[in-house]
């Protein structure tokens, strides 16, 4: 899916790091503690980060494709991919509100436009026409309410057939997973708390620490 980006901000805080201490905070610890920074920028909630954490000697992009969902997944694929990491049905949907902010490119929903029935007319009208010029790398974002901010819009969205990627509609589609969609658009501190629970949850998840693994230097290789 070649779906991760961003690696030059993690650069740049690598680099200052190594400046004041060298080889002393892992490149895992970064994503980790930037990805919370990031939340809390935005207007979500804040959750305490645990640090001590040591990089991989390894890197698979064929793992992380295969270990990421499609954005084509039907909720049953999406419950199994998550459930392979010891994490619940409502971790899952918990995680998937990250929607709320971000943007995707037209060739990761193209294929909802195209064949999906539960999308919104409108909506979809707006997405081809954004999208008519043929450049996958043309983009809309996952939340079109408020792209910006960390909030419960993404569900909202997903209630008037507004979700952007097949993943995102087929956790509101008359299925199991809708009344957890309805309970965090009517109790936003819910969704922040499972969101964060699970962040921590997430972050936990094959721990490299004490003498496993290494501190890169460099966050794109190993030592």
């Amino acid at each position: 899916m070649n779906s991760i980006r961003g690696f030059e901000v993690i650069d740049d805080i690598k680099s200052q790091l190594e400046n004041m201490c060298p080889q002393t905070v892992s490149c895992a610890d970064i994503l980790t503690v930037a990805a919370r920074d990031s939340v809390v920028a935005l207007g979500g909630a804040d959750w305490p980060v645990l640090l001590g954490r040591r990089d991989s000697l390894t890197a698979s992009q064929s793992a992380a494709n295969s270990d990421l969902p499609s954005p084509d997944s039907d909720l049953s694929n999406l419950i199994s991919a998550f459930a392979k990491k010891n994490l619940s049905t409502t971790d899952m949907i918990a995680l998937s509100g990250a929607h709320t902010i971000g943007l995707a490119r037209c060739s990761t929903f193209q294929t909802r436009l195209s064949s999906d029935t539960n999308i919104n007319p409108s909506f979809a009208a707006s997405l081809r026409a954004n999208c008519s010029s043929g450049i996958n790398d043309s983009t809309a974002p996952l939340d079109t309410a408020t792209p910006t901010v960390f909030d419960t819009n993404y569900y909202q969205n997903l209630m008037v057939y507004k979700g952007l990627l097949h993943s995102d509609q087929v956790l509101y589609n008359n299925d199991a997973a809708d009344f957890l969609v309805r309970m965090y658009v009517q109790n936003p501190f819910q969704f922040f708390t499972d969101f964060t629970a699970t962040m921590i949850k997430m972050g936990n998840i094959d721990l490299l620490t004490g003498s496993n693994g290494e501190i890169r230097v460099n966050c794109r290789k190993t030592n």
